[in-house]
This record gives structure tokens, sequence and C-alpha cells, in this order.
């Protein structure tokens, strides 16, 4: 299991609506990922409603902070093969994506990256991920803080892997 294999899987959390669920995983996630503390520490002292609300205001389509990783290359229609590339990647790997998201929704991504080690999808979408982490910062979001702990782990541009 890749190291930061729990840090990936936490963060898939920390980036999906904000259920009872959730909620009830915030212990867990607060001391299995010291790295996203921040968040997670942000997220138990919000009301419910307050945040799922702000998850809303911050993901909703028309505030440029897509989770689809396809729309930072192929615009929001995501009418390019981008998606089919997720799903080549997932069969590749022997894994079937069955969820109710598009295969390139970055918490999928992550889960992915934390069940097989794979970051490839990642790292390719690095820039996207960058542009996502910069946009969340300036929009004032802890959302940026998990960003922030997930593009640590990602070699920079010219690393060999």
């Amino acid at each position: 299991m890749p190291s930061d294999a729990v840090l990936y899987q936490a963060a898939a959390l920390c980036l999906t609506y904000p259920d009872d669920d959730f909620r009830a995983r915030l212990p867990l996630l607060r001391e299995a990922a010291p790295q996203l503390r921040e968040f997670v520490d942000h997220a138990a002292v919000m009301p419910a409603q307050d945040l799922a609300a702000h998850y809303v205001r911050v993901f909703d389509f028309g505030n440029r902070h897509s989770l689809y990783l396809s729309s930072w290359q192929d615009g929001d229609t995501r009418r390019g093969m981008s998606p089919a590339r997720f799903q080549d990647v997932y069969r590749a790997a022997g894994l079937e994506f069955t969820g109710e998201e598009l295969p390139d929704f970055l918490p999928s991504v992550l889960e992915f990256a934390a069940r097989t080690g794979g970051i490839d999808l990642l790292t390719e979408h690095r820039d996207a991920l960058e542009q996502l982490r910069s946009r969340l910062t300036g929009f004032g979001t802890p959302y940026a803080t998990v960003l922030d702990a997930v593009c640590a782990t990602l070699p920079t541009a010219g690393t060999v892997v």
C-alpha cells in the first residue's frame, strides 16, 4: 500500500458532499490524515447545514471550482475523450467504475489512487489540480487545504516517478 493511500482516501471523503456519514467519520479522518486537520477541524465545528451549503457554493458548476478533472482540459461540456481515458485506466487496474459521478470526479480518482497506488491520473492532471487549488485558495475556502495536502504528495513537473 502506498504511503499516501490513507491521505488520498481521506481527501476523497473530504471532497464529497458532507452528509451525515461524513460527519460521523470526522474523528477518524482527523487521526488518520493529520495533513487534513485544518479542514477537518473546520468541518467539525461548522453546523451541518452550513457546511452543506458551503460545499454547494464552492463546487456548484457556476463557480469555476470543478471537481471534474476533464473540465479543466475539455471545458464544462466534457465532450472530449478524457473521461474515457479514466475508464481505461480503471479497467487496466482490474476495476470497473460504477460510481454515480463521472469517472473523472476528483474524489473517485483519489479513491482509485488510494486503492491501487496508481497516481498517474493525478500526475497527468497536476495542472488542473494546481488551478483548482489556486482558485479555492482565492475563494477563501478551507477546501483549499485538502488540495494543498494532495498536491504536496505529487511529483513536480519534470520529476520522474
